[in-house]
């Protein structure tokens, strides 16, 4: 077999890969896998948007908050966080495999991170507080659950009014959402479009829950 046509059978056998992990995803739960870790800890080199820098920045972040890493995989964003918020800042890195949570923990015990809490659970099970954190984070993980608007419903109420929830999606991800979609679901779930950093094929879509007052006019 010619090289060209090895090289073909390979791209044509990773687009199936994608097809069949994006089509199941849709009917349960389907993460990057613990194995590919390594990949997913590195930065996009093909677009500046998904790089950890970016994303931080554009969160606004401050000494003392509190946020959620939803789906922290290695905690590629985590460390970078919890160094942002500070010894009195709190972040919650949640993801629903044990071996991604082992590798944040093992990086944060290298760095001295002690502000980082770990939550064994996925979005939809109920796990987290209501009305808790400052900043919330969906990097490259909003397609991979089934049901995308509860997720965002959850994420919602687990929001400090103001707070702010952080949604990037790059084309490359098998899962990439559009961002039409992720604005539709994150109206619907109760936010506000806020900023959007990047193009319509690798984005950071930051939506706002709306303070006290606009609640309170929203359920009279």
């Amino acid at each position: 077999m010619e090289a060209h046509e090895v090289i073909l059978l390979a791209v044509a056998a990773g687009i199936l890969v994608v097809l069949v992990w994006r089509l199941a995803s849709r009917r349960r739960e389907l993460p990057c896998p613990v194995w590919l870790r390594r990949m997913v800890e590195l930065d996009n080199p093909f677009t500046k948007t998904n790089r950890a820098g970016s994303i931080v920045e554009h969160l606004e972040l401050a000494q003392g908050m509190t946020v959620l890493d939803a789906g922290c995989g290695p905690g590629r964003i985590t460390l970078p966080v919890a160094e942002h918020v500070g010894v009195q800042g709190h972040v919650v890195a949640m993801d629903i495999q044990e071996g991604m949570l082992s590798r944040v923990r093992d990086k944060a015990r290298q760095r001295g991170a002690a502000n980082i809490e770990f939550l064994h659970a996925g979005l939809g099970q109920g796990k987290l507080e209501t009305g808790c954190f400052d900043r919330a984070l969906l990097v490259t993980v909003l397609g991979e659950i089934p049901e995308r608007l509860d997720a965002m419903r959850e994420l919602f109420n687990a929001l400090k009014p103001s707070g702010i929830l952080s949604i990037t999606e790059v084309i490359f991800d098998p899962h990439f959402q559009r961002r039409s979609t992720v604005s539709r679901l994150a109206v619907e779930a109760g936010f506000e479009v806020k900023d959007v950093f990047g193009n319509a094929i690798a984005f950071t879509m930051n939506v706002r829950k709306p303070p006290h007052d606009e609640l309170r006019e929203g359920s009279s």
